[in-house]
């Protein structure tokens, strides 16, 4: 019954701009779901949703991963002004930044939500990003020298 309704949560808050735990109380009990707000919140933090703003202001329900290509947008600008070198070994990318901008430029990339990224770990002015293989390794250093070069 959990996963079924998690799944509907999700399904949910990816169609509608849910705002409150209220609203989405009331759309699972429209689907059958007997729900408490407090097994509402527990999902929340299971599924780590979080809250975006709206076009028109408002804060609503989301996985996070909606809005992707705006990160990668807005991580664009961050990189071209922060980071001095790219590189790659393996499955290792290597990104060195000026000193003390690391962690804004590691945080930008996580934000971006790629598939071909493992984690990643930021120091003062060195970031290494684990990739899945060397392929990904190659392509993401490439995505990155891309959104330099623009």
């Amino acid at each position: 019954m959990k996963k079924r309704r998690q799944a509907k949560i999700i399904e949910l808050i990816s169609a509608n701009e849910i705002e409150t735990q209220e609203e989405l109380q009331a759309l699972l009990i429209e689907y059958g779901f007997e729900v408490t707000q407090a097994t509402i919140s527990r999902d929340i933090k299971e599924l780590r949703l979080v809250k975006e703003l709206s076009a028109k202001g408002k804060y609503y329900y989301s996985t996070g991963k909606r809005n992707s290509e705006n990160a990668q947008q807005r991580a664009g600008s961050i990189f071209n002004e922060l980071i001095i070198k790219i590189d790659y070994a393996m499955n290792i990318v290597f990104i060195k930044c000026f000193p003390g901008m690391a962690n804004a430029v590691c945080a930008a990339i996580d934000g971006m939500n790629l598939d071909e990224i493992l984690g990643s770990i930021a120091g003062d002015d060195t970031i290494f990003i684990l990739c899945r293989n060397e392929d990904a390794s190659m392509e993401f250093t490439y995505k990155l020298r891309k959104m330099l070069n623009a």
